[in-house]
């Protein structure tokens, strides 16, 4: 599975980085106005950080802009994916610019049926958003289910990109199911490696070096 960061922090980025743990990035405008920058300057910085797929999000609603502006975004680096919405406007996008040969994330997903129109757009990736439809009480992770049969029935190649994680758990899941991708924020990642197990046996370890006297170094 790859692990994409969700996040326009360069330093939180690149710490993961650091690590091996990051095969991409998800950006929206949401987050690029927390990071207080200007979209190109931060888009660019991360696109030189890290080798996978950037994703950058078109601010326009009607399809003859947002095929602008995704030309416009892909002069940043050669691994900007587009991210468009999930819209008759958005598909339409989608096509022409995965025509043009460019990556292209179909974001704002939250069926089945809205991910096949997708792939059939010729989209690089779909991201279904998780924790959007935990909130209003649908099951997000059917959701993924139901794209992984369907991509798996007829042969799609779009990237199932699990997206609005909010938990270790939708992590888990996630990869249990087969997606091919999650975006999850860099505390998600980061706490993945907690267990109250490791703490204590940890603790144990370090009271018996101690009584011990133990030393490597």
């Amino acid at each position: 599975m790859k692990f994409f960061v969700d996040t326009a922090e360069i330093d939180a980025i690149a710490e993961l980085n650091d690590l091996g743990m990051v095969d991409g990035v998800t950006t929206n405008p949401s987050l690029i106005k927390k990071s207080g920058r200007d979209i190109i300057e931060v888009t660019k910085e991360i696109c030189d950080l890290v080798d996978g797929p950037v994703s950058a999000e078109v601010t326009a609603t009607d399809a003859e802009t947002m095929i602008a502006e995704g030309r416009k975004l892909v002069e940043i680096a050669e691994n900007i994916a587009v991210k468009v919405p999930l819209t008759w406007d958005g598909l339409k996008a989608c096509k022409t610019l995965s025509d043009d040969g460019q990556m292209v994330n179909v974001t704002l997903c939250f069926s089945a049926n809205q991910a096949l129109l997708a792939a059939k757009a010729g989209a690089t990736f779909i991201s279904p958003f998780i924790g959007r439809l935990d909130d209003i009480n649908l099951d997000g992770m059917e959701v993924i289910e139901d794209i992984r049969t369907i991509y798996d029935n007829y042969g799609f190649e779009t990237q199932i990109l699990a997206a609005s994680i909010r938990s270790v758990n939708h992590v888990l899941e996630s990869a249990r199911i087969g997606a091919d991708v999650i975006t999850a924020p860099p505390a998600v990642i980061k706490s993945m490696v907690n267990h109250p197990l490791t703490d204590k046996g940890l603790d144990a370890f370090l009271a018996d070096i101690k009584a011990a006297e133990i030393k490597i170094l």
